[in-house]
């Protein structure tokens, strides 16, 4: 049996005869209590909140993503197309045009961005989700849809068949412009609907028909932006991703989601873990209690260490007690806590006690990764301070009674 272990669970279990080290000791375990569940709590919930933002950011985002690496535009061939048409994991890719755009209407300018997209855009991402007025438009048409953002700036209604929208696109080329006319393409559509995804999406972006797109840009047939990719459920990304990589050549660079959103995820990873050490600090300030009743508590126990020492105990085991003790009281403390937080997260997510609006309740995500997360850094700042703690027995200390 392991006399230092043993001795530091009585310990842990059994009063002090001094109740203000007895108030010290449950002070110090109401710390790591609060402390675990807070860390765990916010922990969950930034989870739901990066979940919640991520949703809405790219929920009109493909799986993969083909882009030239140089230029603007490249050229996809009939082999390239019948190769990727043979990839069993891609369920369904759209080709894409997206050049900047200038959109008039009703004597106001905005500039845009274009999207062309063919006929299978709307499989590969769920663009009808986000339509809040209006329909999808139709190829082989002068029909566009645009953002909510875009609409409110032009006051642009939805089949307004009496005021055309018109979008200027600057004409490819070199040398002098000698005339206004001869600078810019220019073509006249209708807007056909509406649509909301957040807020850089709204004020920028209008859907076309790829015709529509190509012949703006005087673009050739095969020439096309981008090729965005829905793959098939459960499939490996990586290995899909070397695949097109591998049909397109290394002049096109394949993005995943997050790699589109690079900016949006790096900027809510700092987040959490700007939290994470905020709230570790708050832990590392409550540890100082578990120091602090520890050695209260060998100052209590002088008496029944020098006895021990006497019989045969060295100094170094029962530095053990101490430290044994500590870290149990924090392991203890950290599980206690992260019921406590458990509970708290399941209430929020099954009675939406926190409400963002007074519609949408704050979003929480139980990962078990936090679970891992918190616990570890109890254990780890609970052996820390136990260890601080117990290195405070000296022979002197033990000796002399």
């Amino acid at each position: 049996m392991n006399v230092s272990l043993y001795i530091a669970k009585r310990y842990l279990r059994s009063k002090s005869s001094n109740n203000a080290i007895n108030f010290i000791t449950i002070i110090a375990v109401i710390g790591i209590i609060l402390g675990s569940a807070s860390l765990f709590v916010v922990l969950s919930g930034f989870a739901g909140l990066k979940d919640f933002t991520l949703q809405f950011s790219s929920i009109i985002d493909p799986d993969l993503k083909a882009e030239a690496t140089v230029g603007k535009s490249f050229f996809l061939t009939e082999d390239e197309t019948s190769k990727l048409n043979s990839i069993d994991e891609v369920a369904l890719y759209s080709k894409i045009i997206e050049e900047r755009a200038i959109v008039t209407f009703d004597n106001k300018n905005y500039p845009a961005i274009i999207k062309g997209v063919d006929e299978h855009f709307r499989k590969v991402v769920n663009i009808d989700s986000v339509i809040e007025y209006g329909s999808w438009l139709d190829q082989k048409s002068n029909q566009i849809l645009v953002g909510y953002g875009i609409a409110h700036n032009l006051s642009m209604g939805v089949l307004d068949y009496a005021k055309h929208v018109t979008i200027y696109v600057p004409k490819p080329g070199k040398g002098q412009i000698t005339s206004t006319k001869n600078a810019v393409n220019a073509i006249n559509a209708l807007n056909v609907g509406i649509f909301s995804v957040n807020e850089k999406l709204d004020d920028s972006h209008v859907f076309a028909p790829i015709d529509l797109a190509q012949h703006l840009l005087n673009y050739k047939p095969n020439q096309i932006s981008a090729i965005e990719f829905k793959l098939k459920k459960g499939v490996d990304e990586a290995l899909v991703k070397q695949k097109i990589q591998t049909i397109l050549g290394e002049n096109i660079m394949i993005k995943n989601k997050a790699q589109l959103n690079d900016a949006l995820y790096k900027m809510l990873n700092t987040e959490n873990l700007a939290v994470y050490l905020i709230f570790t600090l708050v832990l590392i300030i409550a540890f100082f209690n578990v120091i602090g009743s520890l050695i209260m508590m060998m100052l209590d126990k002088k008496k029944s260490l020098n006895t021990l020492f006497n019989i045969g105990v060295t100094v170094s085991d029962i530095r053990k007690i101490f430290f044994f003790q500590g870290s149990l009281m924090s392991i203890l403390g950290g599980f206690i806590g992260l019921g406590v937080a458990l509970i708290i997260t399941l209430l929020q997510k099954g009675f939406a006690l926190v409400m963002i609006t007074p519609s949408l309740a704050y979003p929480v995500i139980i990962k078990v990764e936090n679970f891992v997360i918190v616990f570890l850094t109890i254990s780890i700042l609970g052996i820390i301070a136990s260890k601080i703690a117990s290195v405070r027995i000296s022979k002197s200390l033990v000796q002399n009674y």
